[in-house]
C-alpha cells in the first residue's frame, strides 16, 4: 500500500453465496476511494447473489439515486477453482479491490461473443479509449475476462489488440465452470453475462509486470496438421486426429469412448504448436467420437506442425517460479502491491491437491507480503509483444506495482 494507491484481497467460502461475497469484498476493501472490485467465484454459486453481496459491501446498491457517488465497477467470472493469499480453493469467492488516486479504471463489455469473436474483443476493449494518457509516467494495461467456451480465444485477443496497439500489454483469463464444460459466466457491474467478453483498462502511477511460463515438454515426433478449421483439428498426418492423439499417448481404454474420461485425460496432455512467435501450447478440450476430431480452446492452423506434450511436478513448479520472477522484474525495482495469477486448470491436474498448494505457496512467497488473487482458467491471456497472446496450460502472473 502506498500514499497514492492500495490493493486488497478477501476470500470466503461461507454459505450462502451473498454472505460469502460480502465477506470477501469487505476483506478486500482496505483503503479509501476504491476504483475496481475484481471477483472470482465458483460456478456452482448463484452469481447474481455473489454480485449483490459484493455490491452491498461496496455501499453502492443497485438503484441508487443519480446524486449518489458513482458505484464502484464490479467485474469477474466463474472459475475452475479460486486462488488467494491463503491458498487455492473450490466453491468460494475471492475479491480483489484496488483504489486510491494512483489508479484510474474504465470497464467495457460485449455480448454474443461466440458469433463475432474479434468484434467482441474490439467492442469490449473500447473502454481503453476512456483512459487518455495523463502523462509520460503513467502505466496502462488492458485486462480481459472471456467466456472460456466461446470459441477461438485468439480472435478476441486480436480484436482487443486492434484497439490498444503494440504499446499496451494485454493480460487475463478465460472463465471456467468447474470442468463441466457447459457454460461459463461473467460479471459486469450488477449483471451476470454468458457468451461475453469483459475488458478492464487500468492506468497506474506505478508499473505493471507480466510473466508467462508453461513447464511442458515435447513428447515424440512432430505431426503435420493436415486438416483443421479454427480450433477444431480433423486430421493429423492424414489420419483422424482423435485416433492419432489417443494412440500416440497410449490413452486408457475409457478415454476412447467416455467424453468425461477423455476430458480428464486430455487435461494433462496438451498439443504443442510451432508458431512464428515460438512454441505455443493448446489445451485439448473435447473429442467428437463420431467424426474423430478433437477441439482445442484456440486456433490450430492447418499446415503447421504439432506435437504431444507432457509435464510433471518439477517442470510445472519451475515454470511457476519463472513466471513470478518475470512479472516482478517488469516492476523495475518497485515493490509489488499485489499479484494476480491466471493459472490453467490443466496445470492443476498435473500437480494435484498437494501440488497446487505448493504452487500457490511459491507465488505468495514471491509476493513478499503483498496479497495474491486469481483463478484456475480455461485459457490465459498475456501479450507483451506481437499480435498474439493467447495461451493454454500456462501460468500468467500480473504484478501490480
Amino acid at each position: 500500500m502506498s500514499e497514492t494507491r492500495w490493493l486488497g484481497v478477501g476470500q470466503s467460502s461461507e454459505p450462502p453465496a451473498f454472505a460469502a461475497a460480502e465477506q470477501a469484498a469487505i476483506g478486500a476493501l482496505r483503503g479509501p476511494d476504491p476504483k475496481l472490485l475484481l471477483v472470482f467465484c465458483a460456478a456452482s454459486l448463484d452469481l447474481q447473489q455473489v454480485t449483490a453481496g459484493v455490491r452491498a459491501a461496496a455501499h453502492a446498491p443497485t438503484g441508487a439515486p443519480a446524486s449518489a457517488p458513482t458505484p464502484v465497477p464490479i467485474v469477474g467470472c466463474s472459475t475452475a477453482g479460486e486462488i488467494a493469499t491463503d491458498g487455492p480453493g473450490d466453491g468460494g469467492v475471492v475479491v480483489l479491490a484496488l483504489g486510491g488516486p494512483g489508479f484510474r479504471v474504465a470497464v467495457g463489455a460485449a455480448e454474443q461473443a461466440s458469433s463475432r469473436l474479434r468484434e467482441a474483443g474490439t467492442q469490449a476493449a473500447g473502454c481503453f479509449e476512456e483512459l487518455a494518457a495523463e502523462g509520460p509516467d503513467e502505466h496502462r494495461i488492458l485486462l480481459l475476462l472471456t467466456d472460456g467456451l466461446a470459441g477461438d480465444q485468439l480472435e478476441i485477443v486480436r480484436g482487443a489488440y486492434d484497439v490498444v496497439g503494440a504499446e499496451v500489454p494485454l493480460v487475463g483469463g478465460c472463465a471456467g465452470d468447474g470442468l463441466r464444460m457447459k457454460q461459463t459466466l461473467l460479471i459486469h457491474d450488477d449483471r451476470v453475462l454468458a457468451d461475453a467478453v469483459i475488458a478492464v483498462a487500468i492506468a497506474s502511477d506505478a508499473p505493471f509486470g507480466i510473466g508467462v511460463r508453461h513447464g511442458w515438454r515435447r513428447v515424440g515426433e512432430a505431426m503435420l496438421v493436415t486438416a483443421s478449421h479454427g480450433n477444431r483439428v480433423h486430421t493429423l498426418d492424414d489420419e483422424p486426429a482423435l485416433d492419432v492423439y489417443l494412440r500416440r499417448l497410449a490413452a486408457p481404454e475409457d478415454a476412447y469412448r467416455d467424453p468425461e474420461a477423455f476430458t480428464q485425460f486430455a487435461l494433462t496432455h496438451p498439443l504443442g504448436l510451432s508458431r512464428r512467435s515460438g512454441e505455443e501450447v493448446r489445451m485439448v478440450a473435447d473429442a467428437d467420437f463420431d467424426d474423430r476430431s478433437i477441439g482445442c480452446i484456440a486456433q490450430v492452423p492447418q499446415g503447421g506442425y504439432a506435437w504431444m506434450m507432457e509435464g510433471d511436478d518439477s517442470s510445472v513448479l519451475a515454470a511457476s517460479d519463472a513466471a513470478c520472477a518475470d512479472a516482478l522484474a517488469g516492476l523495475g525495482g518497485h515493490p509489488p502491491s499485489g499479484l494476480i495469477a491466471f493459472d490453467c486448470i490443466a496445470r492443476r491436474g498435473v500437480l494435484g491437491d498437494v501440488g497446487i498448494r505448493r504452487e500457490i505457496d511459491r507465488v505468495v512467497a514471491h509476493a513478499s507480503g503483498a496479497p495474491v488473487a486469481g483463478f484456475y482458467t480455461y485459457g490465459e491471456i498475456a501479450r507483451t509483444r506481437g499480435t498474439g497472446g493467447f495461451h493454454n496450460q500456462t501460468l500468467v502472473v500480473l504484478a501490480i506495482g
